[in-house]
């Protein structure tokens, strides 16, 4: 049995593909003789719910079909275990499932997870919340919020420019005290972004983490400096090229473990989905702790 999660707005689409989604995944199963399950979530956290419950029911496979907020809710409640995650990408980045080499369209995506020898990859985590492919505090967490704030309203690649470009003329950066590993050492930074990468890629072909790699049993810590705005907007092409781990004010480096601590309580994001926390935050990286079907 596979059971297929379905997001029906992933991607900026109208609702009612969610039923042209659902029909596509049963025919593709039953095709090929294995039956399905389908679901499709209603709220946020309905995809952690409906996995655990296809989980107990034994399912051998669990499809995430939408973006990375819906790939980390199931992923979420797969770790740890031996169920693997399948990955259908619809959403406005699909930067893990670039990464993968995981087909954009569908019944492709659904044929490979089918037959795929599933692989372990590492999980990442930040203030307690686990993410599979990217997790960040500063300029890509205060997007995040303002794209989840605009709800059903405004979704897909066009909305998320739009905020971000209007944000990168207001957002206001914040001084870190970053702790890695076991060092005994804390400079202060003023950032426009802290990100730590579990994969290279934000989406759409941005790398934010050159040589990244899901299964090397690190997490990619990278800090950007914000020494004068317009510094920052003449670097942020490298991220279309794989360089920005060569800008000035810009240093990679890789981690087991790490503690960020501010002033103010600060507002991060796992897998594009929003959080505020504290005035310090935990990183860590599970490794393999998760099963891919890729």
């Amino acid at each position: 049995m596979i059971a297929f999660i379905i997001n029906p707005i992933s991607g900026g689409v109208r609702p009612d593909a969610a039923r042209a989604r659902a029909e596509l995944a049963s025919s593709i199963v039953d095709h090929d003789g294995d039956p399905a399950e389908v679901f499709v979530t209603e709220r946020p956290g309905h995809a952690r719910e409906l996995t655990k419950a296809a989980v107990a029911r034994g399912v051998r496979l669990v499809m995430a079909w939408g973006g990375d907020g819906t790939i980390n809710e199931v992923a979420s409640a797969l770790v740890f275990g031996d169920v693997p995650l399948g990955i259908v990408p619809a959403g406005s980045g699909n930067g893990l499932a670039r990464q993968l080499s995981i087909s954009r369209k569908p019944p492709d995506a659904i044929r490979q997870a089918i037959v795929a020898a599933p692989r372990r990859i590492d999980v990442g985590e930040m203030g307690e919340r686990l993410f599979v492919n990217v997790a960040g505090i500063g300029f890509d967490a205060h997007v995040a919020w303002k794209f989840n704030e605009a709800g059903r309203r405004r979704r897909g690649l066009a909305a998320y420019a739009s905020i971000s470009s209007r944000a990168l003329l207001s957002y206001a950066p914040a001084t870190y005290a970053i702790r890695i590993n076991d060092d005994k050492t804390c400079a202060p930074v003023r950032a426009v972004i802290v990100t730590v990468a579990n994969s290279a890629e934000f989406g759409n072909g941005a790398i934010i983490a050159p040589g990244a790699r899901v299964d090397d049993g690190l997490l990619d810590l990278v800090v950007m400096e914000e020494r004068s705005r317009i510094h920052t907007l003449v670097q942020l092409p490298r991220l279309f090229h794989g360089t920005v781990d060569r800008a000035k004010g810009c240093s990679l480096r890789r981690i087991r473990q790490a503690t960020i601590k501010s002033d103010q309580p600060m507002r991060f994001h796992v897998d594009g989905e929003s959080v505020m926390g504290g005035t310090s935050l935990s990183v860590r990286v599970h490794p393999g702790a998760l099963r891919v079907a890729c």
